[in-house]
């Protein structure tokens, strides 16, 4: 058991449902027994009132309901209780009862009972004042200097002080510059009222200030003159606090110790009678109550204090001297003397924990035995020791953040059905006249051990919905089942991107370890498109290859070939519900089909079902060298049509952002002018101001229409690029027959996000992704590899003002490819940082573009080269064409050797220090040839003179060649240096005589 902890002595659980606050509880001799002791009156919001006088319970009979002396339901809510002299001619206590609309005063007395149930205690009437305003809260005090009773003061909601005194109203007054209702204290030092205002200031008003104020019938503004005779109520000193109050308090232990204390949300204040502060406490912790006591030592104050994290805290002015924890968080808190205990912590939590509890340890009267010596087994000893190491050398051997798992708690199964749904579940009913269907899913859970609070999750792919997409589920036993169904269906008016969907069960294991189970699950084809009829003319086609014989449409698509109009099974044709007709057709002669289509991302859906279900077919004939393949051009400038869609979608959307902000600034700034002009005393004319309004306000529901308009286009726009990266991502596969992870790797580069988002969008995500892969594993050279490595973080993403480089970089990304790059992420550590390379990491050593300076002329693709990137077949005599096919190309375009992004960003420089001299003739030969571009007419005269210049640059790059194999450096991209720096050279001969011509 821990030493700080609030040691339980009595407790009571009040009601069911019932809520208290800090005012609902006081101590006192309410029923005047003369012993001295307190008992606890406890009011609740429902009306309900209890008296209690705790004590120890030593048999097991009885609890909490012996110490109740009385229960009463009151008509009303108990908003505060108080204990103190409120009936004239009387020294006994009375019990004062505060409800919204009324002030009661009762007596509480109790008479000796005869028989073995007790003591009775009854509950009269004194007096109750009816109320004009709702009641806030109040205070008691000896008003004026009266001796010998108690008078009443009541705030109300709207910020009027009505006083009582006993059984009449003396008057009321408001209190200036009121907007909600604070704390309110009575200081008996200085006959003064203490509040704290909505201005966040401690306030402190004398009692004879309002008793010769300005009457309060009505309430006036405190800038006007006042109507009636009377003063105008002002504070007689303030205090800015900068925070709202929770609790105040005027203890009068002692007058050398006089101060006033205020809770507030983050600080402790104590200030002096007059307002100057004393010392202030900053709190590290949400306080919740606080009460002040009398402290031994004298000239301080000690106070205890509750705060959220269910703790009270002791405190001598601002020295923390003991903590005790609670089960509860504690919103009033008092000190009371009981016949069998003194000073008793008394606390009440909002639900009606009631607990009476003290600080500190009970004495232990355990004592140890004493064990018989004995002589420590080494050997047993060396063998325990052994059996922990190799527990620790197995627990450090897995590298694994979150430990596995053995036993599995939750067993989940999709089964879809095979039929569609009669009658369908779809909220659309149709779509251009074709009904829409919907299927039935059964999601099945088995528990193997007790589950609590389980939840499953349905998520799928929009424009996909489901008729319930939450379930709770049961607490459930060991071995027990639970089945839950929805249905799926489309909609929307576009294809899906993908036709699988996602369950999420959490739960929480046995042990309270929070788990997420996932499974997926395949909707039907059948469920977004319809049988039809062949089309002969389409624009987008496509063709894959297999090395089996043609297979029977109809044997693979069964579903769809009972409503086929075609009966030999060549072909077979699918019409979207919200899209358009794709056709697939099988070769009678050859081993291919044709997938074709007026809509290029629509044919997404039918090439994946149509791979998936020939494996599957082939693989029930037990065939395993099943191949299938795509040998056709890459369908580049089709990809590229939904791209630059999306992408204009984007900007729009951006622009319609804009504009919204600048007739929202406007409408504000329109708005502000005409409550000027209403505001003025004078009246003047409106100047058009209103019409204006009217006209702006028409322009930002419109603006606020097309945006939202142009939301929803972008989303579909979306959902359309995605099934296009798909198709793009499957043809890549099967045309280079990449491996399920280079496929991944792919996938992930190409669809980096699942939705767009304002602040990040697909193409920055897509650029910077095949950007990364063109600089590692499909780098030229080792050596930009380990630059790329080598650099430090790239810049922010965001909207690029243009796709041209995203375009450029998919490309180049295809075309390589398409040589033979290999795909991974592995290959990347592997990679040895040169020297050079490491003196380059430093910032601005590097700019991120390797990828750019690799190979001018692949970055540099012809705009006709784009739309069709064939496959190359490898061979020893094709390596030495292409070789000295690029040398040419590179000695003839010697303007191409540094190419400039279109960001803006400088070229890469060279990394070795004795190729100075290189990088000033290329940065000259830049500047001429932007000059060569801004004059055409020298274009004629340059491709004259490229035929005489050609045997020149080659003969120059040889010898360089030569040079660079003495100094041992027989890499490929060195020789594309020397050839470029040759070219340079050639080039600045070729341009002196044009210059002298110009």
């Amino acid at each position: 058991m821990s030493l700080f902890k609030a040691r339980d002595w009595w407790s009571a659980a009040l009601g069911e449902g019932e809520e208290f606050d800090q005012g609902c509880m006081c101590v006192g001799d309410v029923d005047n027994s003369g012993t001295g002791h307190d008992k606890i009156v406890v009011g609740s919001y429902m009306g309900m009132l209890r008296i209690f006088s705790p004590h120890t319970n030593k048999s097991k009979e009885g609890g909490p309901a012996d110490s109740q002396l009385l229960e009463v339901q009151l008509q009303n809510a108990i908003i505060q209780v108080e204990v103190g002299k409120f009936v004239s001619c009387s020294e006994l206590l009375h019990l004062a009862v505060l409800h919204p609309r009324k002030l009661s005063v009762y007596s509480i007395s109790g008479t000796a009972g005869n028989v073995e149930h007790g003591d009775q205690y009854q509950m009269k009437l004194v007096y109750e004042h009816n109320l004009q305003r709702t009641a806030c809260n109040m205070t008691y005090g000896t008003f004026g200097g009266v001796t010998g009773h108690h008078s009443l003061c009541i705030q109300s909601m709207d910020g009027m002080l009505m006083f009582f005194e006993q059984d009449s109203y003396s008057f009321g007054r408001f209190l200036p510059g009121f907007l909600l209702p604070g704390t309110l204290a009575y200081n008996c030092r200085t006959d003064s009222f203490l509040t704290v205002s909505a201005a966040r200031q401690l306030e402190s008003y004398k009692y004879e200030t309002l008793a010769v104020a300005t009457d309060a019938e009505i309430r006036q503004d405190s800038d006007l003159p006042l109507k009636t005779g009377g003063k105008r109520l002002t504070p007689d000193w303030t205090l800015v606090l900068g925070e709202q109050a929770l609790d105040l308090s005027v203890p009068s232990f002692s007058h050398s110790s006089s101060s006033i204390l205020v809770l507030g949300e983050r600080n402790l204040f104590c200030l002096r009678d007059n307002g100057q502060i004393r010392f202030m406490k900053k709190l590290e912790f949400n306080p919740s109550c606080f009460l002040p006591y009398a402290s031994v030592a004298d000239g301080t104050t000690n106070l205890l204090l509750g705060n959220h994290t269910n703790m009270l805290l002791v405190y001598q002015d601002v020295t923390l001297k003991w903590a005790a924890q609670l089960s509860f968080v504690p919103v009033a808190v008092r000190v009371a003397n009981f016949p069998e205990l003194k000073g008793v912590v008394v606390s009440l939590s909002s639900d009606g924990h009631l607990l009476c509890s003290y600080m500190g340890t009970d004495p232990s009267f355990f004592s140890t035995p004493k064990v018989d010596a004995r002589e420590a087994d080494y050997e047993q000893v060396d063998a325990e020791m052994k059996k922990l190491q190799k527990f620790i050398r197995e627990a450090t051997r897995t590298q694994d953040i979150v430990p596995k798992t053995d036993a599995v708690d939750l067993f989940v199964t999709a089964t879809v059905s095979s039929s569609m749904d009669k009658p369908s579940q779809a909220l659309i009913q149709d779509i251009d006249g074709l009904p829409v269907p919907s299927v039935t899913i059964q999601v099945k859970v088995k528990a193997s051990s007790a589950l609590q609070s389980s939840k499953l999750s349905i998520c799928v792919q929009p424009p996909l919905a489901v008729t319930q997409d939450q379930f709770v589920l049961e607490p459930m036993g060991a071995g027990s089942t639970k089945t839950v169904g929805f249905s799926a269906f489309l909609n929307g008016r576009y294809p899906p991107a993908d036709l699988t969907g996602d369950i999420i069960v959490s739960y929480s294991s046995p042990t309270g370890v929070p788990r997420v189970l996932q499974s997926r699950f395949s909707l039907p084809l059948a469920l977004v498109c319809v049988p039809s009829s062949p089309a002969k003319t389409t624009k987008f086609k496509i063709t894959v290859d297999t090395n089996q014989q043609p297979v029977d449409l109809g044997s693979i698509f069964q579903e769809f070939s009972a409503k086929s109009e075609d009966k030999d099974g060549n072909s077979l044709a699918f019409q979207f519900l919200s899209g358009a007709k794709v056709t697939v057709q099988a070769s009678k002669t050859s081993q291919r089909y044709r997938i074709q289509s007026d809509s290029f991302e629509d044919m997404w859906l039918v090439v994946k079902e149509l791979v998936q279900r020939f494996d599957q077919h082939f693989a029930k004939l037990g065939i395993k060298d099943f191949k299938k393949g795509f040998t056709g051009p890459l369908p580049l400038q089709e990809y590229f049509l939904s791209l630059d869609h999306h992408f204009q979608l984007r900007v729009s959307a951006q622009q319609y952002q804009d504009l919204l902000s600048e007739r929202a600034v406007q409408f504000r700034a329109i708005q502000r002018r005409l409550l000027t002009r209403f505001k003025d005393k004078t009246p003047a004319p409106l100047q058009n101001l209103d019409t204006l309004l009217d006209a702006t306000y028409t322009q930002v529901m419109a603006l606020a229409e097309a945006a939202e308009e142009n939301r929803a286009q972008l989303e579909e726009a979306f959902v359309r690029l995605r099934s296009a990266t798909h198709l793009l991502v499957l043809l890549m596969s099967l045309w280079q027959g990449l491996t399920p992870d280079q496929t991944a790797i792919l996938e992930a580069t190409l669809l980096p996000l699942l939705q767009d988002t304002p602040q990040l969008g697909w193409e920055e995500s897509c650029d910077a992704a095949v950007s990364h892969l063109l600089r590692s594993c499909l780098s030229r050279s080792p050596k930009d590899q380990a630059t790329s490595l080598a650099q430090t973080a790239g810049p922010v993403l965001g909207l690029p003002p243009d796709n041209a480089r995203l375009k450029k970089h998919i490309t180049l990304l295809c075309d390589r490819i398409g040589k033979g790059g290999r795909l991974t992420l592995a290959s990347e550590a592997n990679v040895q940082v040169p020297a050079q390379v490491q003196s380059l990491a430093a910032p601005g050593g590097v700019e991120p573009i390797a990828e750019v300076a690799g190979d001018g002329e692949e970055m540099e693709v012809p705009q006709e080269s784009t739309k069709f990137i064939k496959k190359k077949q490898p061979s020893k005599k094709a390596k030495k064409d292409k070789d000295s096919k690029e040398k040419k190309e590179v000695s003839r375009e010697p303007s191409e050797t540094t190419v400039k992004e279109e960001g803006g960003e400088e070229p890469v420089k060279e990394a070795k220090k004795e190729k100075k001299e290189s990088s000033k003739e290329k940065k000259e030969s830049k500047k001429e040839s932007s000059k060569e571009a801004k004059e055409p007419k020298e274009e004629a005269k340059k491709e004259s003179k490229k035929e005489s210049s050609s045997s020149k640059e080659k003969k120059e790059s040889s010898k360089e060649k030569k040079d660079k194999d003495k100094e041992k450096e027989g890499k490929e991209s060195g020789d594309k240096k020397v050839s470029r720096k040759s070219s340079v050279k050639v080039k600045e001969k070729k341009k002196e005589p044009e210059a002298a011509e110009g």
